[in-house]
């Protein structure tokens, strides 16, 4: 079933020539993850160049707009494994409209564009920086793959919403960002090449 919201906004390709858009998918980078990942972009520099890498034509990047035309959301996806799996990196919607499919939209865009080049997975990386999952915040050697077996959501990290879009949790890398700061890994199989 689809979310009546949804139709407010549209998912498009991200013009570099766009400057507004381009400079409020900066700042919505900076202000998604100032709580959670402030060390991701912690400031309009740091995620203009984000955006500059994301702008290279070989990689995707959508946007969300709503009927005004302002940007609410946006998506990156870059060829990874000789173009076979694509990681999905980033992803970020408004706060203010959250919860209204957007995420779910641009994801399902993305998926689709992957798909007409031959992607076979999408994948991605899912900090957590603060304790928000029951990885968070501890060591999980040894054993690593048991607790992954057990994994939590203690806080409201975002994992779970990849869940419902279809991804599931392949790995994690403990430590990533520091003691007890994992990156845990999802992906999704956007489906066999024809006649396979």
């Amino acid at each position: 079933m689809s979310d009546p919201d949804a139709d407010e906004f549209r998912v498009l390709p991200l013009d570099p020539a766009d400057t507004a858009a381009i400079e409020r998918a900066a700042a919505l980078l900076v202000e998604s993850f100032r709580e959670h990942h402030p060390r991701a972009w912690p400031d309009l520099e740091t995620a203009r160049e984000e955006l500059r890498e994301c702008l290279d034509p070989e990689k995707v990047i959508l946007g969300a707009f709503a009927g005004d035309g302002a940007l609410v959301g946006w998506i990156g996806g870059q060829p990874q494994y000789y173009g076979d799996a694509w990681e999905l990196h980033p992803m970020v919607v408004d706060e203010r409209f959250r919860r209204r499919g957007i995420g779910r939209m641009l994801v399902r865009e993305l998926e689709r564009r992957l798909r007409e080049r031959g992607v076979l997975v999408l994948y991605l990386g899912t900090d957590d920086e603060n304790g928000q999952t029951s990885l968070g915040g501890t060591e999980i050697f040894p054993g690593v793959l048991d607790r992954l077996r057990e994994l939590r959501n203690v806080g409201g990290h975002p994992f779970e919403v990849y869940q419902r879009l279809g991804f599931e949790v392949i790995g994690v890398i403990p430590h990533a960002n520091g003691f007890g700061r994992p990156d845990i890994y999802m992906a999704r199989s956007l489906g066999a090449p024809d006649g396979g």
